[in-house]
């Protein structure tokens, strides 16, 4: 066994699907420089967003706590960057630290990156062309395509290293955000018909009412500018419907096709430096999207396509080959790293390494995880406040409609309601079993174990909400 501590990279893309990945089974595309991470290593079939939105679920990978506890629960809400992180422990450790790419959490004082040795990272959402840098030297706008700079800017600080200090580099993607820009000279990948999701006609029949209003149909709420053209005159709402699926997912899946490409340009550089087998990389993205499932685009709702992060990685020293089907979430990611490195913990972090599932060693599945959406506005995406429980088989959500949201967007009177799912009898979620009577012991089990997680992890739930009753 090499003495070599493990360095880490970790490549974080935003809003790429599981389902959008070959090795995760992908009806419409394929991805073999990610696949190559997921085949040589683990792929994780159970990764869970505790948020699934751009900044919280950042927010939770760095510094392995929820968002009520570190501070970042919506879009507006910036990091304190200052605040314990698997970052800082790695730096005190020893290592050498690095973040390249998009931050997302807020800039300006308190807010910029902190812990790192190097960091350069896009303002805010970020350019996919010729996009505005932000350093401790100033801004810069730097030539060229996001996805490939950003590349370029990790590897030139990793090869500026001495070959034997260990290195964690942060690797974070604008790719494939929306609006979905491209790179030049792709124009002619994925114009053949694109496979509609199963779902893609979802009637949202037993859904609840908060559900429905979501503004994140492809149908109407797709943007010219997400479109780059305007739809064939002419058409009817269903066949417009269909046209503005393929545009969109054209340019989405050339996005990703390039960063797929990139990958490889990561894993190529690793082993002609000599460090692909002692070093931990990691690819993911911070949470899930819906590709025309339920006729959606976008994330924020708990189902799964929102909620399902992909995570591959590779450790081939340390790591053999296999798939992970137990259940974490994105704030297990701290404590796993941390344990690689042998190095402890924060006491305030508060997820479970899986690091014992990647050497085969006892590890204690959790029974479910749990899921908070704190953004809620009446404006834009219209997808409301609400927190549920997870276990393998069933899904509890309360849409509690109160709360968070973006300045200067209200919000309409809406009572709270529930919904239950049992993802064994129905895994596309179609069917919200909450009011039937065969599920009434299931929907108490789920409600207390929910409020105990709650309780466990220092949430509070929302006032709507009864204590169940235990007894």
């Amino acid at each position: 066994m090499s003495g070599r501590r493990p360095n880490f990279v970790m490549i974080l893309t935003d809003d790429h699907a599981a389902h959008a990945i070959s090795a995760y089974g992908s009806k419409v595309n394929t991805t073999p420089r990610i696949d190559e991470i997921a085949r040589l290593g683990r792929r994780f079939d159970n990764c869970f967003a505790t948020n699934s939105l751009c900044s919280p679920s950042r927010a939770s990978i760095l510094t392995g706590t929820y968002s009520h506890v570190n501070g970042v629960t919506t879009l507006v809400t910036p990091i304190d960057a200052a605040q314990p992180s698997f970052v800082s422990a790695l730096r005190e450790a020893g290592y050498r630290t690095a973040m390249v790419g998009k931050w997302h959490m807020g800039d300006g004082p308190g807010h910029d990156p902190q812990h790192f040795d190097y960091w350069d990272v896009v303002i805010g959402q970020g350019e996919y062309v010729d996009p505005v840098f932000l350093s401790e030297s100033g801004r810069r706008v730097v030539t060229g395509y996001a996805t490939d700079i950003i590349t370029d800017l990790a590897l030139e600080w990793i090869a500026s290293l001495p070959s034997d200090e260990p290195y964690c580099a942060l690797i974070y993607h604008k790719a494939p955000h929306r609006p979905w820009v491209p790179p030049a000279g792709s124009e002619e990948n994925f114009t053949d018909p694109i496979p509609l999701p199963p779902t893609f006609d979802d009637d949202y029949a037993t859904r609840t009412s908060s559900a429905r209003r979501a503004a994140m149909r492809i149908a109407e709420h797709l943007t010219h500018e997400d479109l780059k053209s305007p739809p064939p005159a002419g058409l009817s709402y269903d066949k417009e419907a269909l046209w503005k699926y393929q545009r969109f997912m054209e340019d989405y899946l050339r996005c990703v096709a390039s960063v797929d490409d990139n990958v490889g340009r990561v894993t190529d550089f690793l082993r002609a430096r000599g460090d692909f087998d002692d070093t931990m990389l990691m690819y993911a993205s911070d949470q899930g999207f819906f590709l025309g499932d339920h006729g959606w685009f976008d994330k924020r709702f708990m189902y799964e396509e929102s909620l399902r992060m992909p995570l591959v990685l590779s450790y081939p020293r340390r790591v053999g080959p296999g798939v992970v089907d137990e259940m974490v979430t994105n704030v297990d990611w701290a404590q796993t790293i941390l344990e690689a490195a042998g190095v402890p913990a924060h006491p305030r972090m508060q997820g479970r390494s899986f690091w014992p599932l990647l050497v085969d060693s006892a590890y204690i599945a959790a029974e479910g995880v749990y899921y908070r959406y704190w953004e809620h506005d009446d404006v834009f995406h219209k997808a409301p406040a609400h927190y549920g429980y997870r276990t393998a088989r069933y899904k509890l959500i309360y849409f509690y409609n109160d709360g968070l949201g973006l300045p200067g967007t209200g919000w309409g009177t809406y009572p709270p309601e529930w919904e239950l799912y049992d993802l064994a009898a129905d895994p596309s979620e179609t069917r919200n079993v909450y009011e039937d009577p065969a599920y009434a012991a299931v929907r108490h089990d789920l409600t207390v174990a929910m409020w105990n997680e709650q309780a466990r992890l220092g949430d509070k739930p929302h006032p709507s909400q009864p204590r169940p009753v235990t007894s």
